[in-house]
């Protein structure tokens, strides 16, 4: 369950809407009574539009008086282009009011009228004010088709001003809709007419949309960049509310980014612009922004405090629609306190608001924060209705994000109610939503952007949590794979489906008969909900409703009300239980899951590989930790270790700790992780003949070696190779590598550079003992091709596909938290970020060795995913397995490993996991003088000057498990 906070980062896409012109000279006079009639038309349209100047909501409302009383009078005098411009405007004055559905009945009613003129320049404008209110309802495709038609008559009249706003507003829909290429060649089109017509300010809010556009890809150094370029160009021309903008839009970066005191500073900037140009709408913006941030920092005070400030100025302006909004980040507040009562004051105000400006989406998302706080008062039938309702909504309007999102709360709802079997059928629909939505590279709507990623995955768990209990194992280790693919996603905002992930989740017979059933209702729900709001929309248009269809309102609201009673007696129904009762363990049928055919392939394909390999699948719970483990000849077993969360993860960091200092023991706490991820699936592995473990780690899990586990007399990695992977449904495991290896080098070895990523400061010196690996290489591997300190440079990217591995001894980091930070530096003292990587593409790349410093992990702790994030991205570039490492490695273990582990894999005996382990277990054993206990191909090691002897300490599990494997090991 989560509570859905309206974001404002994002608020500040500009869209560009055509102010009509106003012509203040009166039509010749053709009699005086015509004259005074004109002459009275023109003075109420004038104080119409003195009125609409002074921008409050009073002054708005008495506007519209003003100009439709002139209206009737353009239409005694047979004034049709004062009849079409006037009714332009109070289409304009309505929306601005929030009251969308009546901008529409006034646009539509001047089209039709500039279209008999033939006036052109009127029917795009006309057309263009149209796509405004048709994108601010939601309403993407008939936004998109009013820009096209206006482009289409502006390109006829040869605008190119109009030409270039217009395509910035296609540019919006796309953006809206997360159509990101399509959107950024709107805009680029629309920049490159504004630069040619030298329209500064035109060219700032194209900027400003690109840079958006570019924030909403995760692409923040972009986004920067743009914003940056849009603030130099406003203020070289003076333009001080685009640059208050822009300081807008910068700050919502740094907030991105979770750089919330630079958020902070540069909102202070902008507010104290638009206190000096008495600009309230954007003062309102910057403070729900500032609360915000606050929010996002857990002081919930001060974030009350500034939306508090916001709201007043929300209603003094008239802006309805982000008064429905600020209302609704007020109520998550309260929430967040505990004040659930107040927090459903507030979302029960802008509910009413929301659906008197017709926004569907927002009133799908109150609802749904509605249902968190009845949920949280335990009146769990007030949740279940507001739940139902919010889906309804979703589904009618097609927004899928918010569909899986209501879907998992009513999943939630149910499990806490003990109805697991019905919550499982709620959590799979809603996590096959998701994997569809990955699947059709669809972004998030900005609603619900803010509260998503860190909902989803929850989602996922739950779902594993609960199939887990129900003895449903299968299942629950296809979820568990999904919901690493879920993770990587969530961290780096571009992992994308295939074939195997959009298959999502495969529900049983009796769990398709009752969603069918659930289906049937909910069906029945979204009609009655389209046609209550195709009533409301009538009676907004002409102010009431007749009194047959106030009649059919009052039906179909007591219709709604029974939805939810049909829900309950559905799934409370004789054939609903006996459906469930043929899910509980005790009672299910012995060849049910045979009936999940497509998961059932995973053994085989473990099978295939001929490496006697076992997929071990952990997964951390708040109360005990379950390990899901498949083996090639039989489906997955389960075993629960009783263990909290709080203990693993102390065990965790406390093992981390004495890895990472060379002269502490690290057996102890080694042997206690043994105890709990190993010795329960130890019989499995015998049974298996285990030889290789594919390893898809969880949690805080990734930030140990799962090699340096100890039994008392053995690391794990001289029982067994490891084999790292992101996720099961990710991984080629079968492609061999090419038969004969070649290797590119690079080596930064003398040198120092220093500089500064974001909040943190780098400072990196050459590693010495690079030199001698890479020549080191080169003797083992005689096709090497080396480049040092200058030479390894950018240029030498091209060449990487070339060959079949790719090794760098130099420094890397990957950042926790901004991964488009995270880099490797080359040896000229240039950056490759992982922004940079997305464009990579190889084909014939098999493997690539980072054998520096802490490429795997930065020096903060997260959630884990970004020591897999590395491996991902090349792999998703086309690299079939990386090498990195967890932490600082000490500079002569490195060679010592990677000289093992060169000799090893060029006598073309092992795999490339194989190789690893032999060159783990030549380390182990580097100290013990008896050569029948040397495994393993030999070393030779140079001290680098560290105090005391290295090679007698190399056997410490500092030097050689830090380096893992990760993607495919053959």
């Amino acid at each position: 369950m989560m509570s859905h906070r309206y974001p404002w980062g994002l608020v500040l896409l500009v869209c560009l809407s055509f102010v009509p012109e106003v012509a203040m000279a009166s039509s010749p006079v053709l009699s005086r009574l015509i004259a005074q009639t004109d002459i009275q038309a023109q003075k109420l349209f004038d104080e119409g539009m003195a009125l609409f100047n002074q921008g409050t909501a009073e002054s708005y409302q008495q506007a519209i008086i003003k100009l439709e009383a002139a209206l009737p009078l353009w239409r005694k005098l047979g004034d049709k282009s004062e009849e079409a411009k006037t009714l332009v405007w109070i289409g304009f004055v309505y929306d601005k009011l929030g009251f969308k559905a009546k901008a529409l009945e006034y646009y539509n009613q001047a089209l039709p009228i500039y279209q008999t003129l033939k006036d052109l320049r009127g029917i795009g404008d006309t057309l263009n004010n149209t796509g405004l209110v048709y994108r601010q309802l939601g309403k993407y495709p008939q936004a998109l088709k009013s820009y096209q038609q206006a482009l289409e008559v502006f390109k006829e009249i040869s605008d190119l001003a109009r030409q270039g706003t217009t395509f910035n507003n296609i540019g919006l829909v796309h953006q809206y809709l997360s159509q990101y290429s399509q959107a950024l060649e709107n805009f680029q089109k629309a920049l490159a007419i504004f630069r040619e017509l030298r329209d500064h300010p035109s060219e700032g809010i194209t900027l400003n949309n690109i840079a958006l556009t570019y924030q909403s890809l995760g692409q923040y150094d972009d986004a920067m960049y743009y914003f940056q370029a849009g603030l130099v160009l406003r203020s070289s021309v003076s333009d001080i509310s685009g640059q208050q903008k822009a300081l807008m839009n910068i700050g919502s970066v740094y907030t991105s980014l979770g750089q919330c005191n630079k958020a902070l500073y540069v909102y202070q900037q902008a507010i104290a612009i638009t206190q000096q140009i008495g600009d309230r709408l954007s003062e309102g913006i910057i403070l729900g922004n500032i609360g915000s941030v606050y929010e996002c920092l857990g002081n919930y005070s001060k974030a009350l405090d500034y939306y508090q400030q916001a709201l007043p100025l929300w209603r003094a302006v008239g802006d309805r629609f982000r008064e429905g909004i600020i209302l609704n980040n007020i109520a998550v507040v309260y929430g967040n306190l505990g004040q659930h009562r107040k927090a459903l004051d507030y979302l029960e105000q802008a509910l009413t608001i929301i659906k008197q400006v017709g926004d569907r989406l927002g009133e799908g998302t109150t609802l749904n924060n509605i249902g968190k706080i009845y949920y949280a008062l335990r009146q769990y039938q007030q949740a279940i209705e507001s739940y139902q309702q919010s889906l309804a909504i979703f589904r009618e309007i097609g927004n899928r994000e918010g569909e899986g999102l209501a879907i998992s709360n009513i999943g939630l709802l149910l499990a806490k109610q003990k109805q697991p079997q019905l919550a499982i059928i709620f959590y799979k629909q809603s996590v096959n939503v998701y994997e569809t939505l990955r699947g059709d590279i669809k972004g998030l709507s900005k609603e619900l952007q803010q509260s998503y990623t860190e909902t989803v995955a929850n989602t996922y768990r739950r779902l594993s949590d609960l199939l887990l209990e129900q003895d449903r194992i299968l299942e629950a280790q296809r979820v568990l794979d999904l919901l690493k693919v879920q993770e990587l996603d969530d961290y780096l905002r571009i992992v994308r489906g295939n074939d195997n992930t959009e298959k999502g989740i495969v529900k049983l017979p009796p769990e398709q008969k009752i969603d069918a059933g659930i289906e049937s209702i909910l069906a029945k729900a979204v009609n009655i909900g389209q046609e209550i709001s195709q009533l409301q929309e009538r009676q907004k248009l002409n102010g009431q409703l007749t009194p047959s269809e106030q009649e059919r309102l009052a039906q179909l609201w007591q219709q709604q009300e029974k939805i939810v009673d049909n829900f309950n007696q559905f799934i409370e129904s004789p054939e609903v239980i006996a459906l469930i009762n043929q899910l509980k363990p005790q009672t299910r049928s012995a060849d049910l899951l045979n009936k999940l055919d497509n998961l059932n392939g995973l053994p085989d394909n473990l099978k295939n590989l001929h490496q006697n390999a076992v997929l071990l699948y952990p997964l951390i719970l708040e109360d005990r930790l379950e390990l899901i483990l498949t083996t090639p000849d039989s489906p997955p077993v389960r075993r629960t270790v009783k263990v909290t969360k709080k203990e693993l993860n102390e065990t965790i960091l406390a093992f981390r700790k004495a890895l990472k200092t060379p002269l502490e023991d690290a057996k102890k706490p080694a042997q206690k992780l043994y105890q709990w991820l190993i010795q329960p699936i130890e019989n499995d592995l015998k049974t298996a003949q285990a030889k290789t473990i594919i390893y898809a780690p969880d949690g805080q899990l990734r930030y140990i070696p799962l090699a340096a586990l100890y039994d008392g007399k053995q690391w794990l990695i001289e029982r067994y190779r490891i084999n790292n992977i992101t996720a099961a449904s990710l991984t080629d495991f079968n492609t061999k590598p090419e038969p004969k290896m070649q290797v590119l080098a690079g080596a930064f070895i003398q040198g120092n550079y220093k500089f500064k990523l974001g909040e943190q400061n780098f400072n990196f010196s050459g590693l010495p003992f690079a030199g001698k690996e890479i020549n080191q290489l080169a003797d083992n591997v005689s096709a090497t091709t080396k480049f040092i300190d200058k030479d390894f440079n950018p240029q030498i990217i091209p060449q990487m596909d070339s060959y079949t591995i790719v090794h760098w001894a130099t420094h890397a980091a990957f950042v926790v938290g901004t991964p488009e930070q995270s880099f490797v530096l080359f040896g000229d003292g240039s950056l490759v970020t992982l922004k940079d990587m997305k464009k990579w593409q190889f084909k014939n790349l098999d493997l690539i060795v980072l054998s520096g410093c802490e490429t795997g992990l930065g020096g903060n702790f997260g959630t884990g995913i970004e020591i897999l994030g590395l491996g991902y991205q090349l792999q998703n570039a086309g690299a079939r397995a990386v090498i990195a490492s967890l932490w600082s490695v000490d500079d002569g273990g490195t060679q010592a490993l990677m000289n093992a582990f060169y000799a090893a894999l060029k006598t073309g005996k092992y795999s490339k996991a194989e190789a690893l382990q032999q060159a783990q277990v030549a380390l182990i054993n580097s100290n013990n003088s008896s050569s029948e206990q040397q495994r393993g191909p030999s070393i030779e090691v140079i001290s680098n000057g560290v105090p005391g002897n290295v090679v007698n300490r190399l056997s410490h599990p500092y030097y050689w498990s830090p380096f893992i494997l990760i993607g495919n090991g053959l």
